[in-house]
C-alpha cells in the first residue's frame, strides 16, 4: 500500500494533508454501476452509445433492479430486453466488495475484511440490537489523523474509498441480511453511522454521495434520521455536511482541556476545543429532537476525573448544545498507550453528567473479541496467508436467517 507523498490541500477546506491516490481502473474497463446517481448512470449509458430515450429508460430499470431488487447481474433484470443483456455486461459491472475475511462475534457483531479491485483492505462492522441493526461504514482505507488512542489511527492514510464503495458496504450488508427487495419495514440493517476507518469530512464527495444514494426514497431509502456522521472535528466541512448532507453529527471530543485534546486528537492543534463547539452550535438542523453527539473514551487517569466531567458540563452549557455523550469503555489493542477507566470511575463520570441535566449513557462494547469495537479497526490481512482468510471468508460468510 502506497499514499501520495505530495502534501496538498484538499479542495474544500484549509487542512494541508497528504491528499491519498485515486483509485486504479477496474483491470476489465468497465464501469461500476453501484454508487452512481440516476443522472450518472444515464450520462454513463449515454456515452456508451444509447441515445437519450433509451439511457433514461434504461437508467431508470437499472436504478430499481441495482437498489429495489439487489441485482448483481444485467441478466435478472427482465424488464431489460435479453438482446440488451451483453451489450451491458461488456460495459457495465454492478459489483460488491470483495470479501477476504469474515466474522461473527460471540455477541452477534459481524466484522467484515473487504478488498478493493485495486487491492486495499478495509473494514466494515454490523451491530445488531433488539430495536436496531447498526452498519458502521468505512469511508477511507487507513487514516490521517493518528488519534492516540485508536488502533485504526496507527494505520496510514492509503486513499479515499469511492462513492460505490461506500455504497458497496451497504449493499453487501443487505445481500448477508437476506434484505432484498429493499422495504422499509421488517429491515435488521436500520442504522448507518459513519464511523469506520477515515475521517468522512476528509472524503467529503465521496461520502456525501454515497449517502444521497443511500436516502433515495426510491432505493435504499434509508432516513437521514437514521444516519450518523463521526468527524474528529474537521471544522471547515462541518456546516457543508449539514447542509449537502444533513444527517446526524457525532463529534469525537475526548477530552475537555486543550493539553490533554492535543494529546488524543491532533487535529485539536489545528482546530481547538472552542472552534470545534462553536461549529457544533451552528451546525444545521441541530434541535433537542437532533442533539449533536459527543463521543468520549474512558481512560483511567487521563480524562475521567469529577473535574474533567464538570467542565464537560460546563461546556455544553456555555454554548448551548443541544447535545448528548457517548461515554465509551476504552477498547485495548497491542501496544495501546492507555487502560480503560474502573466501571467505578465511568459510572462516576456519567452520574455528574446526568444530575446536569445531559443524557451521558455508557456505551456497551460490542465485537471485542473480533477487534470490531470502537477504536480496534485495523485491517489485519498482512499477517495471514491469502489461504488462511479464503478457507475463513467461506466458513463465515454465510446469511442470516
Amino acid at each position: 500500500m502506497t499514499a501520495s507523498a505530495a502534501p496538498m490541500p484538499i479542495p474544500g477546506h484549509v487542512d494541508p494533508v497528504t491528499v491519498p491516490r485515486e483509485p486504479a481502473p477496474r483491470a476489465d474497463g468497465r464501469i461500476d454501476l453501484v454508487g452512481l446517481s440516476r443522472a450518472e448512470i444515464q450520462a454513463a449509458l449515454s456515452a456508451a452509445g444509447l441515445d437519450a430515450r433509451q439511457s433514461k429508460l434504461r437508467a431508470k430499470q437499472i436504478w430499481h433492479w441495482i437498489y429495489n431488487r439487489g441485482a448483481t447481474a444485467f441478466a435478472d433484470m427482465t424488464d431489460i430486453a435479453k438482446a440488451q443483456h451483453g451489450w451491458l455486461e461488456a460495459r457495465f459491472v454492478v459489483a460488491r466488495p470483495d470479501v477476504v475475511e469474515a466474522q461473527v462475534s460471540s455477541d452477534g457483531t459481524r466484522k467484515w475484511l473487504l478488498r478493493s479491485p485495486d487491492g486495499h483492505d478495509y473494514e466494515m462492522v454490523f451491530i445488531p440490537d433488539a430495536d436496531r441493526g447498526t452498519l458502521c461504514v468505512s469511508s477511507q482505507v487507513g487514516c490521517t489523523l493518528n488519534c492516540r488512542f485508536c488502533h485504526t489511527g496507527t494505520m496510514r492514510l492509503v486513499r479515499n474509498l469511492t462513492a460505490g464503495e461506500i455504497v458497496g458496504q451497504v449493499m453487501l450488508a443487505r445481500d448477508t441480511l437476506g434484505e432484498w427487495p429493499s422495504q422499509p419495514e421488517g429491515r435488521m440493517l436500520t442504522n448507518i453511522v459513519m464511523m469506520g476507518m477515515g475521517e468522512p469530512l476528509y472524503n467529503f464527495d465521496n461520502v456525501r454521495d454515497a449517502l444521497k444514494v443511500v436516502m433515495d426514497g426510491d432505493g435504499l431509502a434509508l432516513s437521514k434520521r437514521r444516519i450518523t456522521l463521526s468527524t474528529s472535528g474537521v471544522v471547515p466541512m462541518m456546516a457543508r455536511a449539514g447542509e449537502e448532507i444533513g444527517v446526524n453529527l457525532a463529534v469525537s471530543l475526548h477530552a475537555v482541556t486543550k493539553d490533554v485534546r492535543d494529546e488524543l486528537v491532533p487535529l485539536n492543534k489545528k482546530y481547538g476545543i472552542d472552534e470545534l463547539l462553536a461549529a457544533c452550535a451552528s451546525y444545521p438542523g441541530a434541535n433537542n429532537a437532533r442533539r449533536i453527539t459527543f463521543e468520549y473514551v474512558m481512560l483511567k487517569d487521563k480524562n475521567d476525573s469529577d473535574a474533567d466531567a464538570e467542565e464537560l458540563v460546563r461546556l455544553i452549557r456555555h454554548y448551548r448544545l443541544p447535545a448528548k455523550v457517548n461515554l465509551i469503555p476504552f477498547n485495548p489493542w497491542p501496544g495501546a498507550p492507555y487502560e480503560c477507566s474502573t466501571p467505578e470511575r465511568v459510572r462516576r463520570f456519567s452520574d455528574i453528567v446526568f444530575e446536569a441535566g445531559i443524557s451521558a449513557p455508557v456505551r456497551t462494547p460490542r465485537g471485542r473479541d473480533i477487534d470490531a469495537a470502537c477504536g480496534q479497526l485495523k485491517t489485519a490481512a498482512e499477517k495471514k496467508s491469502r489461504a488462511e482468510l479464503d478457507r475463513a471468508a467461506a466458513a463465515e460468510l454465510a446469511p442470516l436467517g
